[in-house]
């Protein structure tokens, strides 16, 4: 194993999944696409560390204002921090499936960056959605869960490399990658996401796995859409399973909450 290269794809996976301007990794001279690929399975990871600076966010801002509002704080950030990466890609999902009748409108409207109507009320669903499952976290859980969710959901990315193939020609993840993630980098992304699910299932067991099983489910319930709709997966697809996978763990780790 070269262990320079995993350095420089663990740093590539940071710099593809947010605004952070780290050196090295993909925009090294010597680099190359096939780094992109070798950074993949470090997404769990740096997944984990995104949703531990939200969850961080969330815990500190409700030390000084009302729930809603921390949870609201923590949103922000952790867009400004991702560049509210997979959320563009819910709005375009939402937009291109609910506006396209045949596989070629859906990618020509998925490929528009205007935001209609569906992808609007797709997106505002989603986050509310997300950010009323913030709310009914313990404050003490918070950071555990909201890391362990962020992970699970960039998991469900290399799970859907693995199951669908790309289709070509289409900017994104998927066209980068250029081809089906491997059984190895699936095994070494799920190791990556081991640190973040462990540390909630030490707490609730039944919960995690639970969300786990319910991630890997719906996972596979996406792809089988996408491949019916389209015949293969896209970078937006893959960032809209994204989200989807944080939002499953979460309604799973907030169930019964409300009683």
């Amino acid at each position: 194993m070269d262990l320079s290269r995993q350095l420089h794809a663990a740093i590539t996976a940071v710099q593809f999944l947010t605004r952070v301007p780290l050196p090295g990794g993909i925009h090294r001279s010597a680099s190359d696409r096939t780094l992109l690929r070798d950074a993949v399975a470090y997404f769990p990871l740096v997944g984990g560390v995104v949703g531990a600076f939200s969850g961080g966010v969330v815990w500190m801002a409700a030390l000084l204002w009302p729930p809603i509002v921390a949870v609201a704080l923590g949103l922000i950030a952790e867009a400004i921090l991702t560049g509210a990466f997979h959320e563009d890609a819910v709005a375009d999902c939402c937009d291109a499936f609910g506006g396209g009748w045949t596989r070629d409108d859906v990618l020509r409207i998925m490929k528009d960056s205007r935001v209609g109507s569906f992808g609007a009320l797709g997106l505002t669903l989603a986050v509310l959605l997300r950010g009323g499952c913030l709310l009914a976290i313990p404050v003490g859980e918070l950071v555990a869960t909201v890391a362990a969710s962020a992970a699970v959901g960039r998991w469900a990315i290399l799970l859907l490399m693995r199951i669908v193939v790309p289709i070509p020609n289409r900017d994104g993840l998927a066209k980068d990658v250029g081809e089906q993630l491997g059984w190895r980098d699936l095994l070494k992304g799920s190791a990556l996401t081991l640190p973040f699910a462990s540390t909630f299932l030490v707490t609730r067991p039944v919960a995690g796995m639970v969300g786990v099983i319910a991630v890997a489910a719906t996972t596979f319930a996406w792809a089988g859409y996408v491949r019916r709709r389209l015949g293969g997966i896209t970078g937006d697809c893959l960032g809209c399973g994204c989200y989807l996978g944080q939002v499953v763990f979460l309604l799973a780790a907030t169930a019964g909450s409300g009683r």
